[in-house]
């Protein structure tokens, strides 16, 4: 178990940096896409948040918490997805494009909720998005640098003709990796299900 992190983390101090700034741009591209929003956009946004949070305060019938199993298959299928594409060269790009579009998610919502709410909207945010994106974000983007390594790795074994080693080991090691990451997912989909919406329930009355 141990082994394969030992291999996502080892000689790949770089790819974690590349990876790390390019989700750090979406979640800046994302909080800037909420100044773009029409003041008609805006109003409808502050109208739909507004309701949400006296639903979720007065466990109204429009609030429904998201069950486990609609969280650890969103986050399942976001990790399958990088794993798909790192078996491919030409997925590569595809990895890049998932982690910056991930960055532009979570930077409009909280950017939304701040530019709504201001501090309370923080406030919200960080129980709310925050506490299980703690676990997700890490295990993404180790996820996306073991697949653009996996990729590398084909690149040289086929494309430059390298014979360094077989295919096999660092197969079984990428897969390794992902079966751990896997349920690490599992763990912050059931923090996400059982633990975040009392959160909420805390702050939603100042709102």
């Amino acid at each position: 178990m141990i082994q394969p992190f030992r291999y996502a983390l080892k000689d790949q101090t770089p790819l974690y940096v590349f990876v790390a700034v390019l989700f750090l741009m979406g979640v800046v591209f994302g909080a800037l896409m909420v100044n773009a929003l029409t003041l008609e956009q805006q109003q409808d946004l502050s109208r739909y948040l507004g309701n949400f949070f006296v639903s979720v305060n007065e466990g109204g019938a429009n609030f429904h918490p998201v069950t486990f199993w609609e969280s650890a298959m969103l986050h399942l299928k976001w990790l399958g997805l990088i794993w798909i594409l790192g078996l491919s060269v030409i997925g590569l790009p595809g990895i890049l494009i998932l982690d910056f579009f991930k960055g532009v998610l979570i930077g409009f919502t909280v950017g939304c909720l701040v530019g709504q709410f201001s501090w309370k909207g923080l406030l919200f945010a960080l129980v709310s998005v925050a506490p299980h994106n703690l676990l997700v974000i890490p295990v993404l983007l180790i996820s996306s640098v073991a697949a653009i390594g996996f990729s590398l790795n084909i690149i040289r074994s086929r494309v430059l003709m390298s014979r360094s080693g077989g295919a096999s080991r660092p197969f079984l090691t990428y897969a390794g990796l992902t079966a751990a990451l896997c349920a690490i997912l599992l763990a912050a989909s059931s923090f996400e299900t059982w633990v975040t919406p009392v959160m909420m329930g805390w702050v939603t009355p100042i709102m």
